[in-house]
């Protein structure tokens, strides 16, 4: 127990996947860190509380292999990929309880939708892509929002056709105007474009994050190329997004759970530090020394004041 738990407190401080193994190198158990050494002390510590069914699990340890990964979101994707490979003995109820979530990216649509479900043979996802299962719902919903910032996918259940004449009156919802969903019910995109992001979306849950930045860059290049400047500033915006994943990730509050909007939260706290953010978001040289604030009112429609 010594010996691994020296090991363990040795790892690289990365979030990653660890096997545990027994002594013929049978895999036992498959689990996910957000930082490697953190999680992997803590099964041969004596004070640590791991249930009825981990310590069992525990006598037949003879050794742990880890796979380093570049984010907690790509963690919860190969910890779910080696579970469904391997099987292992302690992540049993994993592999046969059908309740554990999903991912379902409808590529049968003509704009596709991404969900997670607990039932991927429901006939709504039939022709979907489906990922999983995954360990944990709230850890998959919060890697579907943080992705959807970089590629801008739709997560409504609406019926949406290009050719619908409605979809030029229609009008998007806030996930459009904060710049996470391109907003194909109101035609705002083509069939084509919203395809592409979507297939980019599919190859980088199966790829490594600095694999896919390159095939993007050379996208984006050759997009220049062809002097399709506005194809060329959405793989550029999409490229920054994701090169700000792993900075994401990491903002976390109190509680343990994803700090998303850290301009706003740390503002509460920190005034200086809330600006010190906002300069870093809006990408400012120069330190931000006022703000000023503009409210929009009006009356039924009209009179419209600012102030």
């Amino acid at each position: 127990m010594a010996r691994l738990s020296a090991k363990a407190r040795g790892l690289a401080r990365v979030p990653g996947v660890y096997l545990m193994k027994d002594a013929a190198g049978v895999v036992l158990y498959v689990g996910k860190a957000s930082v490697l050494p953190n999680r992997v002390s803590t099964y041969f510590q004596a004070s640590t509380d791991l249930g009825h069914r981990k310590s069992r699990m525990l006598e037949l340890i003879e050794d742990f292999d880890v796979v380093e990964c570049e984010g907690e979101w790509e963690a919860l994707l190969l910890e779910s990929r080696l579970v469904k490979d391997i099987r292992p003995r302690f992540n049993e109820r994993l592999v046969d309880d059908k309740t554990f979530p999903y991912l379902a990216v409808t590529l049968k649509d003509e704009f596709p939708g991404v969900f997670v479900t607990r039932n991927p043979a429901d006939e709504e996802f039939k022709g979907a892509r489906i990922f999983g299962p995954f360990t944990s719902v709230s850890a998959l919903r919060q890697a579907v929002q943080l992705l959807q910032r970089v590629f801008r996918y739709r997560t409504c259940e609406l019926d949406i056709r290009s050719d619908d004449p409605k979809n030029r009156s229609f009008r998007p919802c806030l996930l459009h105007s904060i710049g996470q969903c391109t907003a194909p019910c109101a035609n705002r995109i083509s069939p084509k474009n919203y395809r592409a992001d979507i297939d980019r979306f599919v190859r980088f849950l199966g790829s490594k994050r600095s694999a896919m930045i390159r095939e993007m860059t050379q996208e984006m290049e050759d997009a220049a190329e062809r002097r399709a400047f506005e194809r060329a500033a959405v793989l550029r915006d999409q490229i920054r997004a994701i090169e700000r994943l792993d900075e994401r990730e990491r903002r976390r509050n109190a509680d343990g759970d994803y700090d998303w909007q850290p301009e706003v939260t740390s503002f509460v706290h920190d005034p200086a530090k809330g600006l010190r953010s906002l300069q870093k978001t809006l990408e400012l040289d120069e330190p931000i020394r006022c703000l000023e604030e503009i409210d929009i009112a009006h009356l039924a429609g009209g009179e419209t004041d600012g102030s």
